[in-house]
């Protein structure tokens, strides 16, 4: 009696022991769910990070990648302007080239062209003075006439026949001509009015010795000398009296 009143002595406890057991059971789900739950939102939320991150990355990369487009676009066209720079300077220097060698072969045109005709007008026949038809009036005298035979050249007639017109252009009166011995070229005019002589030589022209004698005789004058034995103008440039 006393061992079965003992076994039906605490009904309670037992529901209270299986009540507890299934709070507890209970109180694990709910912390299961919980957890499960929980890492579901963790594990949500590392997606969205995840995405969020490769948005950001994307974008990143985007940036980036039109930041390098910008730049490359920047740099392609600072080159494209150092070639168009270098392209000008290069097409200035051919015009500038060719402008000169334009005038280089301008002006060689000219001088060749200039040059042709100063030869053409050298190239012309010039009539000498000695091979004109003028035949001395005057008297001629041949201290050599034994060697030669008193022949005078037709070349020394001329000359003699040209000074004497010329002597009478500048208002002499030539009187002769003396041929002197042992003088091939020399010729000397006697004038009217005048002591000395003239000292001539049939190599220069004698347009060109008449007008020096003429002025050797004004400075004479100038000087008030009357009286000379001789003015010699066989030399260029040069004359001398005695």
């Amino acid at each position: 009696m006393s061992k079965g009143g003992q076994k039906n002595k605490h009904p309670g406890s037992k529901q209270a022991a299986t009540q507890n057991l299934k709070n507890g059971r209970l109180t694990e789900l709910e912390g299961n769910v919980n957890n499960i739950s929980s890492s579901a939102g963790e594990e949500i939320k590392l997606k969205s990070n995840r995405r969020l991150s490769r948005s950001s990355t994307i974008r990143t990369g985007r940036t980036i990648a039109e930041k390098r487009e910008h730049l490359e676009t920047k740099n392609e066209r600072a080159a494209a302007r150092k070639k168009d720079k270098h392209k000008n300077a290069r097409r200035i220097i051919v015009v500038t080239i060719c402008f000169l060698a334009l005038i280089v072969i301008l002006v060689i045109l000219a001088v060749n062209f200039f040059g042709s005709q100063d030869d053409d007008m050298l190239s012309l026949p010039i009539e000498d003075s000695s091979d004109s038809t003028y035949e001395p009036t005057i008297e001629i005298i041949d201290e050599d006439a034994s060697a030669t035979g008193g022949k005078i050249t037709a070349r020394m007639r001329q000359y003699i026949g040209q000074a004497e017109a010329d002597f009478k252009d500048l208002g002499y009166t030539p009187i002769k001509a003396i041929l002197p011995a042992g003088a091939i070229r020399e010729v000397d005019f006697y004038l009217e009015g005048y002591s000395g002589f003239i000292k001539l030589i049939i190599d220069r022209p004698t347009a060109v010795s008449v007008e020096d004698a003429d002025r050797m005789l004004r400075y004479l004058t100038s000087q008030g000398i009357a009286e000379f034995q001789y003015i010699d103008v066989r030399i260029d440039k040069q004359a001398y009296w005695r």
